[in-house]
């Protein structure tokens, strides 16, 4: 099956099936996918800690990819820090962590949200905007806009969990991963991810709570997390 036969399948067994937990899921995970992950990964981004550019890691591809495939999946993948910098909030002078990946790491969290993604969107509600494919801010504000018109106005409130996702709690968010996906591979690397720690003022930094900012498997960056809280 190509990479798409393979995302429908899972969104069919997820649509039919909302009680069941997934834990055989890495193994639609081969080169080809690997491929399609790295195409869709973003290539004009800042380097991670290591250094390495997308075109550098393109000089091999076929060979970095079937090795990021292999240790992935033997669990001998080793996720490296991101590299924390900080960007205006756009208000005052307050800033933004922002954590950047290697590009090798962009690749395997965007494997696994091709993944994740096609179990998570069935479980949203048709209301649910926020970080969804094909989705945006813009007709989240349309659908506010018409259902406020069709009942003759009302009161809009607007809610902000202040640092949320730099304080996440780890095993809340392990627990609500065992109500869909409990595949060792998968679990394994979400794992990784979040004890990666930061790298900042030349040093690694552990972290007990919170998902860097910026990763393609970040909540703020990607639907995956944010799916959990969508209903």
């Amino acid at each position: 099956m190509d990479v798409c036969t393979k995302q429908q399948r899972i969104a069919q067994l997820a649509r039919e099936h909302p009680e069941w937990s997934f834990n055989n899921l890495a193994h639609m995970i081969d080169l080809e996918w690997m491929r399609e992950a790295y195409a869709q990964t973003r290539k004009d981004g800042a380097v991670g800690v290591d250094g390495q550019t997308a075109a550098e890691y393109e000089q091999e591809l076929e060979k970095n990819l079937e090795s990021l495939t292999e240790r992935a999946k033997a669990g001998l993948y080793k996720a490296p820090p991101v590299r924390r910098v900080y960007i205006p909030k756009g208000t005052g002078k307050e800033t933004r962590p922002i954590g950047i990946p290697t590009i090798e790491d962009k690749v395997l969290q965007r494997a696994i949200v091709m993944l994740l993604e096609p179990v998570y969107e069935q479980d949203f509600y048709e209301c649910s905007y926020g970080f969804r494919p094909r989705r945006s801010a813009h007709q989240a504000l349309q659908q506010l806009w018409e259902c406020l018109m069709r009942v003759g106005g009302g009161w809009v409130l607007e809610v902000d969990l202040r640092k949320y996702f730099d304080t996440l709690d780890h095993e809340v968010l392990r627990r609500i991963l065992d109500l869909r996906v409990r595949d060792g591979v998968v679990r394994r690397l979400i794992g990784k991810w979040l004890k990666a720690g930061v790298w900042e003022e030349g040093r690694r930094h552990e972290v007990e709570s919170g998902t860097p900012q910026g990763g393609v498997i970040s909540p703020r960056t990607q639907k995956v997390t944010s799916s959990f809280l969508g209903k």
